[in-house]
Parts: structure tokens; sequence; C-alpha cells
């Protein structure tokens, strides 16, 4: 399964509370995690055909940014 990366302004565990709701239903609630110990606060989901603009808008929605690591 490919794992898609994102660079998130995601720093805490409300922040995490807080796009919880929105990253369960577009992805999966096992499908990804944020690596708060990571300075770039990594944002890593692992689905098939993932629509990264569609990520990055939802996170947007919720008040946070979210950019794909190339």
């Amino acid at each position: 399964m490919n794992a898609t990366q994102f660079k998130t302004n995601i720093k805490c565990s409300g922040c995490i509370a807080t796009v919880t709701p929105v990253l369960n239903k577009l992805v999966g609630a096992d499908n990804w995690e944020v690596d708060l110990a990571s300075p770039d606060k990594i944002l890593t989901i692992t689905k098939e055909n993932l629509d990264k603009s569609e990520v990055r808008v939802a996170i947007e929605k919720a008040g946070y940014k979210a950019d794909a690591l190339a």
C-alpha cells in the first residue's frame, strides 16, 4: 500500500482531535497518523488512489495546513 506524507502545522493532541473526524471520513480511521515528534509534524496516509488536493482542502477546512511531500 502506498503511503503519502504531508508536512502540517498539526502540533498537539487537541489539533489531532480537530482533524480526526475529517480524516476518518476522508481516508478511514486506521489509514492515517500524525508524527508529533517530527519537526515537520508529518501526516502519513496509507490509502490507494489518494487525492492529495482533497486531503489538503479537508485539512485547511479544519483550520490547518497540509503540504504534500514529494
